[in-house]
């Protein structure tokens, strides 16, 4: 096999790395002096290349460093590459504990993150561990450092779970630093980004339980000798336990390759004291903008203590940080084609309010982006807060509404405005759309007005990721609220200057960084096919229990799948279309006498058996599931879109056609 001189050189210094790591040249120092120090008596006889090369042998150096630096066709160099540069997967699979598709760039420095395991997870200490092939609740750890996303195997709930897994992380990536030259290490004690680590427990329903989300500083590894070090990480619990411990991971750090000369302990701990002190500042300095800037709202109107005027919100950490921190400009890449598909993927990521012990109120949490997306699901503000930051990211002049909701108590929703002043309402948990016209109270009784067409009632304040306004009208109604954000009598807003010292990228250390979407990993066909066979075999045994036969119509089915997809383009784009090619389908495929029946089914979830039972407290779903008669015929079809971070739309239609008696 020929290389280019490109990999060559990147093949030499894969093993250059990894001989500095064996510290093999200090072994060989040690043989080549016991060498001269036995052979001193024998006459003082030169010694040879032979000699030197039998005596590593016997040390078994030579065999260590081939046992150890073990290329597999994986492994190698990724010759066909697009680009020489462009970093394949750096995943690292802990079976065989090599680096395994790893393309490292020997003009860049990488951080090698290892988990080698956890422990003191209290709250599985009776779990029992599972037999083979049971299906048992699962921990996966998500990891987001520097526009870089990764997460782990899936591995069984214990005390002491079994996380063994490695990552590949580059040091500067994308616009940080400079891609030619290698970051040295005065430059990477300046980077404050930390390596944000999220657990997530999914039980064997499929639900998903945010454990611990934890922000860890990798900068020590920095001071450490041979730039490796290894250490144990107390994992806090969220919301209401976010005081009490949730577990403990042992973490190890390396930097690839070593530096030439590490920094001194103290001087790191003066440079993350240093930032802590700055972000202090900053929030100090904004806490007392923010208090004047309330004394000044509430003199305007004493009534304007009762509006829902947002300006500080606790993250799953428990941190206050200031509402507009969960807004940024994100752009989904080629993964959403356009904001109404944006707000299509938002609506599929589940509503589910933050768990609390006991009753009483809501508990407020605002996740952060990275733990809301690896969870899946998440409260009104976190779907507000993730369509806002994709519509920006669209080119969109969107915000961020608090306010209430007709019938359903406080809640959040996205507007955008238009350059001709239109004002559009996006409910983030269905991707609806409403059109904002509002009552103007001083008109002529006779004059009409428009009739309110969105399910909002009252508005308190506005923000995105650069401006906060509160309403300062007479009524906070959103049916006679005007959204003219330059009328200071009507908006009051606060300083930007003050927003972007605490919530522009990169202003504070505290600040969590903003994960990309991460592409879906799902098959739509197999995944469909998958549970198109489950459904199948649920109503099959649903019928037998009834003691009724079943004869499946393959052709019918295949006709269901136009409609589903006519269903799913409907709730992206808002337009109906496709109906009638799939109706007039149908007439031809039900014989003149005979009746069809169907019933379409929309869930966020692939659990066929507990889609099934919600299918059957449908009297509709289970007149077909149930028909008896002459020539039943059954069809089922499943179409399953996904979306990024396999968000999944599954669209199920169960229909049957028989003779029909008089």
């Amino acid at each position: 096999m020929c290389l280019p001189p490109e990999k060559a050189s990147e093949l030499k210094q894969i093993i250059h790395n990894h001989l500095l790591r064996m510290d093999v040249h200090g072994r060989i120092r040690e043989v080549l002096a016991e060498t001269i120090k036995h052979d001193q008596g024998s006459a003082h006889r030169p010694l040879s290349e032979g000699d030197f090369v039998r005596a590593l042998q016997r040390r078994g150096i030579i065999d260590d460093v081939m046992r150890d630096l073990h290329f597999t066709q994986e492994s190698a160099p990724n010759i066909d590459a697009e680009s020489p540069s462009k970093p394949a997967d750096h995943h690292v699979d802990q079976d065989s504990m090599h680096l395994k598709k790893t393309n490292l760039d020997p003009s860049r420095r990488y951080l090698y993150l290892q988990v080698l395991g956890g422990k003191a997870f209290l709250e599985h200490l009776q779990d029992s561990e599972p037999l083979p092939g049971q299906v048992c609740p699962t921990f996966m750890l998500y990891l987001h450092f520097r526009n870089q996303r990764f997460r782990s195997k899936p591995v069984p709930c214990a005390c002491e779970p079994d996380l063994k897994e490695g990552f590949l992380l580059e040091i500067h990536r994308d616009s940080f630093g400079d891609g030619s030259k290698m970051v040295d290490a005065t430059a990477m004690l300046s980077m404050c980004d930390t390596v944000h680590l999220v657990l997530i427990k999914t039980d064997t329903s499929g639900e998903t339980t945010l454990v611990t989300s934890y922000f860890l500083d990798w900068r020590i590894v920095l001071g450490s000798p041979s730039c490796k070090t290894c250490f144990a990480v107390e994992m806090m619990g969220v919301g209401s336990e976010s005081k009490i411990p949730a577990g403990v991971l042992t973490v190890s750090l390396e930097l690839f390759p070593p530096l030439q000369e590490t920094l001194n302990t103290d001087i790191i701990v003066t440079q993350q004291s240093l930032e802590r002190q700055r972000t202090a500042e900053k929030e100090r300095l904004f806490l007392v903008y923010a208090k004047q800037w309330w004394r000044e709202f509430l003199e305007i109107r004493p009534s304007h203590q009762s509006k829902l005027v947002k300006i500080f919100a606790q993250d799953e950490n428990g941190v206050n940080r200031p509402v507009c921190s969960y807004v940024r400009v994100l752009r989904a890449g080629r993964l959403l084609e356009n904001p109404r598909q944006a707000a299509r993927f938002v609506s599929l990521l589940t509503h589910e309010r933050a768990p609390v012990v006991g009753g009483g109120g809501k508990q407020e949490q605002w996740c952060t982006l990275m733990a809301f997306l690896c969870r899946g699901k998440g409260d009104c503000e976190d779907h507000a807060t993730l369509l806002c930051s994709l519509l920006l990211g669209f080119g969109l002049d969107a915000y961020v509404c608090v306010g209430t909701k007709v019938n359903s108590g406080p809640h959040t929703w996205v507007l955008t405005r238009g350059t001709d002043g239109s004002i559009t309402f996006w409910e983030s948990l269905t991707a609806h759309r409403y059109l904002h016209r509002p009552i103007d109270p001083d008109a002529p009784p006779l004059v009409p007005q428009p009739k309110p067409s969105s399910p909002y009632r009252t508005v308190g304040c506005v923000f995105n990721h650069q401006t906060l306004l509160a309403n300062c009208q007479p009524s906070d109604a959103v049916e006679l609220c005007v959204f003219d954000f330059q009328n200071q009598s009507r908006w009051k807003a606060m300083s930007e200057e003050a927003l972007k010292s605490v919530c522009a990228p990169g202003s504070t250390a505290s600040l969590p960084p903003l994960p990309p979407l991460c592409a879906p990993s799902l098959d739509p066909a197999e995944v469909s096919n998958h549970l198109e066979l489950e459904m199948r075999f649920l109503v099959t045994e649903h019928r037998k229990d009834l003691d009724v036969a079943t004869v499946w119509d393959d052709h019918l089915s295949y006709l269901l799948s136009s409609a589903l997809s006519a269903y799913e383009m409907e709730r992206c784009t808002g337009v109906s279309c496709g109906n009638e090619e799939f109706q007039d389908a149908v007439r031809r495929a039900v014989p003149d006498g005979h009746t069809f029946k169907g019933f379409p089914i929309h869930f966020l979830h692939r659990n066929a058996r507990r889609a099934f039972a919600t299918c059957l407290r449908s009297p509709f779903c289970e007149e077909i599931v149930c028909c008896r008669g002459d020539h039943v015929r059954l069809a089922v079809r499943v179409r399953v879109f996904v979306y990024p971070e396999n968000a999944c739309a599954v669209w199920m239609m169960f229909a049957c056609k028989y003779r029909s008696v008089l």
